[in-house]
This record gives C-alpha cells, structure tokens and sequence, in this order.
C-alpha cells in the first residue's frame, strides 16, 4: 500500500509579508520600470499645467453697533422686537458662520463672479459651463480664524492680471455689504414708527377726548386751551378729596356749634372761641372784648363796683358778648352750609369716578406709548444720518509672488509614490501569474517527508559536512541513491556537482541524478532535490501525483537556496 504524501497548504490562507517583500525583489526591475515611467508622466504633466495665482486679505467682521455704542444700541437692547425687525438681532458663534454663509452667497459675490466671467470672455476662454457654485467651490476659500470675527479669503486663478482686481472687488463688496443691511434695516425700522406714530397720534386724540367728554358729561373736568394736538388738556379735579374735605368740615362745624351751645355766658370761653373762627377775629370783636375786661380790672383796682365807668364797661361787654356769640353762631352756620353744598356737588353716581379713571389712563398710556415711539423714531433717524465705518481690511488685497500651483516637488512625489504602488502591484500580479513557487514552506508541505538540509547553489564546497552527515545519518546502508531533481527544467551542472558531492561522502554506494522516477524507484532510497521558483504549482501536483503511483517512499527532500535569500 503507497504511503500517504501530505496536502499542500492553501497559499492564500495566511498573508507572508516575508513572501510578499521577496516577490517585490524579484521583480525590482518591473517595479523600476512602472515607477519610472509615472515619474516621468508626472514631470510633463507639470511642464505642461498653467501656473495658478493667488491673492488673499483679511478683513473683520466687525459689529459696528457693538462697538460704537450710542442711543441706537441702547435703543435696540432695550427692544429686542425692534432690533429683529432692523437685523441687528442675535451674535456669537453662529452669527459669525450665519455671516460667512451670506458672504459666500450670490447676493454678494455674483457681481464679482459677472466681472471674472466676462473678463475670461474677453480673454478668449471658453465660459459656457463655468458656474457660480463651481468657481466659489474651486476658486475660492473663504474661512474664519479659528476663536476670532478675522476672515481670511484667498482668490485663486491661472490669469495672473486678473487676481488683484477681484480680490479688490471681493474686498469692496464686503465692505459695501457691512453696511447695506444697515441702511436697509434702519429705513425698515424709521418706516415701522412711521406707521405706529401715525396709529398712535390718533389714537391718543381720541382717548384724550373720550375722557374729556365723559368729564364734561359728569361734571368732572374743567377744560384750558394750549395742549398738542386736540388744543385741549384734562384737568382732572380731585373728586374724592373734595368730598371727604367737606365733609370733614362738615363733621367740625358741629362740633364747634355743640361747644358754642354749652358754653352759656362764660365770657372768657365765648372770647377763646371766637379767636377760633377767622372771620370773627378778622372783626375784631374778640380783641375787643379782651380789651373791656383789661380796662375792667384797671378801674376795680381803683374804684369800687358803683363806680359809673364800670358799669358802663360790663354793660358794653354783655352786649359784646351776646353779639360775639350771635356771629359766631351764623358764621358757622353760613360756613356749614356751603360744605354741605361743595358735599353734595361732589356727589356723584356710582362707577362714575372708576371710569373717569379709567379713561384718564388709557389716555396717559397712549400719550406715553407716542412719545415714546417719537423718540425712538429720533433715535433712528439721528443713527440713519450717521455713517458708521465698513468692515476694517486688516490686510490688504495681495498677490502672492510666486504661483501656488503646480508644486513640481508635490507633483514628482506622488508620481514616484504612485508609480511605485502600481509597481508594486503589478509586480504581485505577473508573481501570481507565473504560478511559480518560491515558499519553502509551501514546499515543505506539498513535498513527501522532511526537509533535510539546506544547500547554497553558490557555494558547493560548503555541501560536503551536508553530505557526510547524511551518509551516516538517513542514507546509511543504502547501496543506491537516486537524486530527483524538482524543476521544470534541469539545471544539469547544479545536478552533476550534487551528485559528485554525494557521491564522495558515500563511496560504496551508488548515487543516480535521474527525473525518471520509474528509474528512481530501483533504488533503496530517493531523496528530492527542490529549488524556489524552478516548478509552478500545476507541475509540482503532477509530481505528488506521479509519486503516489510510484509508490516508493522518500526520505526527504534537499534545498537548493542562497543563504541571503
């Protein structure tokens, strides 16, 4: 029965990056030659393409309202609504790339695009599929410093005459556009309170004149020439507080008149009350019933009781204080009387007064809401007349000296780099296809029995220490060797040295170098004699399969590669 020889292993199972390196070096000058070539295709490409230009500046995208300050800032903090309807609402991070966006937008550059189109035209240049999108995309980089409002934009183009002129226009625009939406945004705004001035005007005459007609109805107002607008003014008067006033006096009046009663004679008390009421003292009745009691005590220190002068002073000062006290009592009465009217003048139905108030606000609030809109309008119109400054160019539009394109260093390297992937990978590819075997592993595995030794083609006299351990070794006993030579073709004089060398360690045995394996089988041991890349794949079956017909073992196989490989 014929041993069984061992299955090859796939040889794409695992990848040798040894294998892949060694097959790079073996086809080294298919690699050159690849890389060379695209070396070269990429030296004539860059002879051959335009020169490209560059001009750049920077410019800050500065708030000019931020900045300045002023009433119009104030103004539009305070007002959120106005400040949105003008532009100047909202800021930070993303106001700056909502900024850039619009920057990069036909509305501002597509004058600029016209000018470069027409400029081409007139050049000679084919503008039929040149698009905006395309020559922003391709021709220009628009981008902010990174943590800063700093723009930086560079305009590239193979007609160095034409860069500068756009870059200044781009600049121009720019700065035209930082104030544009201004102007527009405060037209906007000086028209909006425009209207609601109008509105307002309106409607504060005629909250004015409901209150004041409702005033005159109830009889709550007096009614004075000079005010803005209807020529008329509310003077409110204060209800209530005459009302409470008069019946506050009211209240004291009785309480004078309850006193006045329960006073009776005491001519001291009548005098201390009277001093009390104004009218009375404005008389003089009062001093001069102080004056008889004074003239009374002088005459009493000097004369007695009968004396006529004194009885005629207490009779006048009896009279005086009858009369004292008549007054006083119609006095207060008269002055009762006209609080009692002022009290019932100011009598009014109920709600009566809540309305008049309520009017009285509503015409307030609508004054103060038209001056306020008024001076808001003065505050714009005074920003409108003002003329801020554009956006600060930190750094004038510049042409580079020197062409950004082509980097002929750029371009020489990665055609070397490319030509030497392509190399590379044709290299692997026409490996593949020789289907030659050049892995001692995959030999060792598709071989019968072990490898024994390794032998350097290049230097045969370094065989013999080989061979004399095989000769005592495997092949001891043998009295005839056959050497069978794995190769597509025979390499005769690598054969014959291999056979003298044997041949030399066993001098009594018989050594044969033959491919015939109907010969080799005749001989008490075989022993198969490989070489990387000398057999491809199909021929290397064909001999497992030739060998199993045989049917003769095999103690092993020899390697035939340098040391270095």
């Amino acid at each position: 029965m014929s041993p069984s020889l061992p299955q090859p292993a796939p040889a794409d199972d695992v990848i040798d990056l040894g294998q892949i390196a060694a097959s790079l070096r073996r086809r080294w000058r298919l690699i050159a030659q690849v890389a060379g070539g695209t070396l070269l295709l990429s030296a004539v490409i860059t002879l051959l393409q335009k020169p490209v230009w560059e001009g750049e500046f920077q410019i800050v995208l500065a708030d000019p309202e931020k900045k300045q300050g002023g009433g119009a800032s104030q103004l539009l903090a305070q007002n959120p609504a106005l400040a949105s309807l003008i532009g100047t609402g909202g800021g930070g991070k993303d106001s700056l790339e909502t900024e850039v966006k619009i920057l990069e937008s036909p509305s501002v550059l597509k004058p600029v695009f016209d000018f470069v189109k027409t400029s081409k035209q007139r050049a000679g240049e084919n503008v039929d599929r040149l698009r905006y999108a395309d020559w922003l995309k391709d021709d220009l980089e628009i981008k902010l410093e990174k943590g800063t409002s700093v723009l930086n934009l560079a305009y590239r183009d193979t007609n160095k005459p034409l860069v500068l002129p756009v870059i200044d226009r781009i600049s121009k625009a720019y700065q035209d556009y930082s104030g544009r939406d201004r102007e527009r945004g405060l037209v906007r705004g000086v028209a909006y309170l425009d209207q609601q001035i109008e509105v307002y005007r309106l409607r504060a005459v005629a909250s004015l004149r409901a209150a004041q007609r409702y005033a005159i109805e109830q009889d709550l107002t007096a009614l004075k020439g000079g005010g803005k607008g209807d020529e008329e003014v509310v003077n409110s008067l204060n209800i209530e507080a005459i009302r409470v006033q008069a019946a506050n006096e009211i209240r004291n009046i009785n309480e004078q008149l309850k006193q006045l009663r329960s006073l009776g004679s005491d001519p001291n008390t009548v005098m201390f009350q009277g001093l009390l009421i104004p009218e009375l003292a404005a008389q003089g009745l009062p001093q001069r019933l102080n004056a008889i009691d004074n003239q009374l005590a002088f005459l009493r220190s000097k004369f007695t009781e009968r004396e006529d002068s004194i009885r005629t002073l207490k009779q006048e000062r009896s009279l005086l204080i009858g009369l004292l006290k008549t007054k006083a009592f119609g006095f207060l009465d008269a002055k009762r009387s006209a609080a009692q009217a002022r009290l019932a003048a100011a009598d009014r139905p109920k709600g009566v007064l809540i309305r008049y108030r309520e009017l009285l606000r509503v015409a307030a609030r609508d004054e103060a809401t038209l001056n306020k809109l008024e001076d808001e309008r003065r505050v714009l119109a005074l920003e409108q007349a003002r003329k801020p400054d554009p956006w600060q160019l930190i750094s004038t539009p510049t042409l580079l000296d020197k062409p950004v394109s082509p980097s002929k260093g750029r371009n020489l390297a990665l055609g070397l780099l490319a030509g030497l992937v392509l190399g590379s990978g044709a290299a692997l590819v026409a490996e593949l296809r020789s289907g030659r075997v050049f892995s001692s592993d995959e030999l060792q595995a598709a071989l019968p029995g072990p490898m024994l030794a390794r032998l350097d083609p290049a230097a045969p006299e370094s065989w013999a220490a080989t061979m004399a351990l095989l000769a005592s070794g495997p092949l001891a006993g043998s009295s005839t060797v056959a050497l069978i030579p794995v190769a597509s073709q025979g390499e005769p004089e690598l054969a014959e040295a291999l056979q003298r060398a044997l041949q030399q360690a066993t001098p009594g045995a018989q050594v044969l170098c033959t491919s015939d394996l109907v010969a080799a089988g005749t001989c008490q041991a075989q022993l198969l004699v490989a070489r990387p890349g000398a057999i491809t794949r199909p021929q290397l079956d064909a001999l497992r399969q030739q060998l199993q017909l045989q049917g003769r073992p095999s103690l092993g196989w020899l390697l035939l590669q340098s040391s270095d490989a």
